[in-house]
């Protein structure tokens, strides 16, 4: 099963009412059925303090989404006000702090089995 099958799964199982967003946001941003292959995927550890510039309601949002569901850059990116650029440097600042947990799914990968 893919690993975009697995975390779709996971979602489902322990849906809430922020599962659809995950799974609608995902399908809207991407022009495949699932993550592209080696694509990172983020989940908050922690509530972060953010700086004055960050407080704004999508990066609320965003954050309160990824606390409880793991996301991609993709997703980060067109769920915030954000440019490219500045959605970068706050993933990086937020994994920098401990704030974020960072996945690679190539570790999920069938490979060997």
């Amino acid at each position: 099963m893919p690993i975009y099958d697995n975390l779709r799964h996971w979602v489902v199982k322990t849906s809430s009412s922020f599962a659809g967003l995950w799974v609608l946001g995902e399908a809207a941003n991407e022009p495949g059925p699932g993550p592209a292959p080696g694509e990172l995927i983020y989940r908050l550890r922690r509530w972060p303090a953010l700086p004055s510039v960050h407080r704004t309601a999508s990066i609320y949002r965003t954050l309160s989404i990824m606390s409880a569901r793991p996301v991609n850059r993709r997703w980060f990116l067109a769920s915030t006000d954000l440019s490219a650029s500045q959605a970068d440097a706050l993933i990086q600042s937020l994994v920098d702090e401990g704030d974020l947990e960072v996945i690679n799914p190539a570790r999920f990968s069938d490979s060997g089995h």
